[in-house]
Formats: structure tokens, C-alpha cells, sequence
């Protein structure tokens, strides 16, 4: 189905029911399409943990607190 913006906007939860259903509904502004209206699929796998496990590296000193930053953040706090 293709509607015009104007349309989409008055009739935009009917659209919505529309793609809920599996319709898709293509939204056009001068008659050019320019909007894709679908389902929305949630992915049912999980992501795997470490997939950049080896790939990432920390530096030894990464969490070093260095004093002169710290004079920055917190000087006239006490």
C-alpha cells in the first residue's frame, strides 16, 4: 500500500496496524516514496558475550588516577 504524507499523518495508527499485520505500507511525499512502514521483527537470538574477547586492548595504567587531571576536575573541593 502507498500513502502520501499528509494521510500517513491523519491516519498514522491505522498505518500502524496495518504493518502489525505484515502489510507494508510505503509513505510517498509528491508522489515519490520516500518511507518504509513495517513490522517490526524482534531478533529472538541473544547476543553471544566476548565476541571482542583478545581483540581489545587496556592499557596497564588505564584507571591510574594522574594528579594533575585530578587538580582539574575537583580543585576547591574538599
Amino acid at each position: 500500500m502507498q500513502t502520501n504524507i499528509h494521510e500517513a499523518k491523519a491516519k498514522l495508527s491505522a498505518l500502524v496496524e496495518l504493518a502489525a499485520n505484515g502489510e507494508e505500507v510505503i509513505i510517498a511525499k509528491a508522489g515519490k516514496p520516500v518511507a518504509r512502514l513495517v513490522r517490526y521483527e524482534q531478533s529472538q537470538q541473544p547476543r553471544p558475550l566476548g565476541l571482542l574477547k583478545g581483540q581489545i586492548m587496556l592499557s596497564d595504567t588505564f584507571n591510574a588516577e594522574d594528579a594533575d587531571i585530578n587538580q582539574m576536575f575537583y580543585q576547591g573541593e574538599q
